[in-house]
């Protein structure tokens, strides 16, 4: 059953000497270019990887200073209630001022020894 205007059925395609000549070269260039485009993708993930390392130091130095912003955030909120306070309030913003700095210390302490063990278990100091 044949419609109208649909293609006439397809023969199978029976390469000449000529054509099979073309099409080894075809795959020849095929192949090599295969290779080089793997070897690019090697290159494209081996500085992928690089660059996510760099990142992970970036970030792990990055997250050091978080105690130390934390002091200076307290400090700078202690700061500004004492100007709105005025004289009377200085004193007790004082004492929790001192108790704050206290309880920074004991956890830059701690973390410290924290950092202090997983250092020595990486082998850095």
């Amino acid at each position: 059953m044949s419609f109208a205007g649909a293609p006439p059925p397809r023969t199978p395609f029976k390469p000449s000497a000529s054509s099979s000549a073309s099409t080894s070269s075809f795959l020849q260039q095929r192949d090599a270019l295969v290779g080089e485009i793997s070897t690019a993708m090697e290159h494209v993930l081996q500085n992928i990887n690089k660059l996510n390392r760099s990142l992970e130091g970036v970030i792990a130095v990055g997250n050091e200073f978080g105690a130390v912003e934390a002091l200076w955030s307290q400090f700078e909120n202690v700061m500004a209630k004492e100007q709105g306070e005025g004289e009377e309030g200085k004193a007790e913003s004082q004492e929790g001022w001192d108790q704050q700095v206290d309880e920074e210390k004991e956890e830059m302490t701690q973390e410290g020894v924290k950092e202090g063990d997983s250092r020595s278990v990486n082998g850095r100091k």
